[in-house]
């Protein structure tokens, strides 16, 4: 099953300084690249590559992540994310707008999220999303 990576869990991942084993997010994450079961978010990607101030680096990671072909999206994920947002916002829950195409697209395809983000686990008890399960 393909899973699709927040971008909290790519920044984690992509942090210079870190080592594998220091977190079981990062783990998980190279095993699924591993495997090809690793799904990207145009707006995750960008999200990704946003803030990157010297140029070499954001070449650099540019051309890394071109390897992760994204998940193409439809009216209907749009239009489920904005379900989803006003769902959860009358629960008096908030959340970003990629956030919640995560969620749509995840929720259309049967497939797992994976985030440090704690906001999923408030959405997931309004909204029929699945969360990686360590």
């Amino acid at each position: 099953m393909k899973v699709i990576v927040d971008t909290s869990v790519w920044s984690l991942a992509l942090r210079r300084n870190y080592k594998v084993d220091d977190s079981p997010y990062v783990a998980v994450f190279k095993e699924l690249i591993t495997d090809g079961r690793v799904a990207l978010l145009g707006a995750v990607r960008q999200e990704i590559l946003s803030g990157i101030r010297d140029v070499n680096q954001y070449n650099r990671l540019k051309n890394y992540l071109r390897a992760f072909s994204n998940l193409e999206l439809n009216i209907e994920d749009y239009e489920l994310a904005s379900e989803f947002y006003n769902i959860c916002r009358s629960n008096g829950i908030q959340g970003a707008n990629t956030d919640f195409l995560i969620c749509s697209a995840a929720a259309r395809r049967n497939y797992t999220i994976i985030s440090t983000d704690k906001d999923f686990e408030n959405f997931s008890q309004h909204i029929p999303i699945t969360l990686f399960q360590f």
